[in-house]
């Protein structure tokens, strides 16, 4: 007995040093442009268990680039409203340490450390410590991009060209961040909403639509946007269906041609068309959505952000397009 106990001894200090020998730091790597692998320590772990902890997973952002997570990141900052909404809608608002001065929704994020927005202070960013980044690609600016990279702090780039997208990147976030649970209820529940929108749609006349985006220069929504796509779920015809971009501008003879039946307009408190500038369409009276008075504003925080409330946006954008679908009796009859 004295024996085998000494050899249960030996075998136990045995395990204990390959545990030792092999603990490893999980860090958070990604590989850049040119295949180059940049690690950023995140703690240290010993025994050995650990195999089972740090086994890396990959994610590809829209950039292309790879990102590979030993463990879920913890500190998180957005740098978009719609990335900020979209942490909070599936559950991860506490995880969140920094969002831009137009992170407004919900209420809670307005209380967080302001990073900026498409010229975002890095200074701030690296005194946050993030675990991770998370940027839209319409407004991440190379050099900032390449100064993120240069930090070796880990930056997770997104983009929605289609209503697709925003439901998928939902369901990717959730799976970086170990939610896949909540984000894929989320992403349930919004096409759900989707084919029901489409569904009360599908058959009825398509007024044509104009969304104007900015008005000086005009800039609207075309092929290649999700914007343009919700136009069509709600029921109505883009007059920038054939343009050669997703967000084009248009002249004034192109608009006088296509005669618009219905003008939206976005409208908030950080973009959105003024009402001034609203009034300024009246003076083309040969436009048929001037004859009729068809002027409607919608939420540009509701239509404009790739988020989770688009669904909301749609709503509305569908209630301007097609009013007789909300009417009482309508929605007496389960539509």
């Amino acid at each position: 007995m004295p024996h085998k106990s000494i050899y249960q001894c030996r075998i136990a200090m045995w395990a204990l040093m390959v545990g030792l020998f092999f603990s490893v730091g999980p860090a958070t790597a990604y590989q850049t442009d040119d295949g180059t692998m940049k690690r950023r320590q995140q703690g240290i772990l010993t025994g050995m268990p650990f195999m089972a902890n740090v086994v890396p997973r990959t994610f590809v952002d829209d950039l292309g680039r790879k990102l590979y997570l030993a463990k879920e990141p913890n500190r998180l900052v957005s740098l978009a409203p719609s990335i900020t909404e979209t942490l909070y809608a599936i559950g991860l608002g506490d995880r969140v340490v920094g969002v831009t001065e137009f992170c407004d929704y919900p209420p809670e994020a307005r209380s967080k450390p302001k990073v900026g927005y498409s010229r975002p202070n890095l200074e701030t960013i690296v005194a946050l410590q993030p675990d991770l980044v998370l940027a839209p690609r319409d407004f991440i600016r190379h050099d900032v991009l390449a100064k993120l990279e240069q930090l070796k702090i880990p930056t997770f780039i997104v983009e929605a060209k289609t209503v697709e997208d925003i439901v998928s990147r939902i369901q990717t976030i959730g799976r970086m961040l170990g939610q896949s649970d909540s984000a894929d209820r989320v992403a349930m529940e919004l096409r759900r909403r989707l084919m029901e929108l489409k569904a009360r749609t599908e058959g009825l006349s398509r007024p044509r639509v104009l969304y104007v985006l900015n008005s000086q220069p005009l800039i609207t929504v075309g092929p290649g946007s999700f914007i343009d796509q919700l136009i069509e779920i709600a029921g109505g015809a883009n007059v920038a269906a054939r343009a050669p971009s997703p967000y084009p501008r248009l002249s004034m003879e192109a608009v006088l041609a296509q005669d618009p039946q219905v003008i939206i307009f976005p409208v908030g408190t950080s973009e959105g068309i003024s009402p001034g500038e609203q009034t300024l369409w009246r003076r083309w009276n040969t436009i048929a959505a001037v004859k009729t008075g068809s002027f409607h504003q919608i939420p540009s925080d509701l239509l404009n952000r790739p988020g989770p409330r688009i669904i909301l946006g749609l709503e509305k954008l569908t209630e301007i397009i097609h009013p007789e679908q909300f009417a009482p009796s309508n929605s007496q009859s389960g539509r």
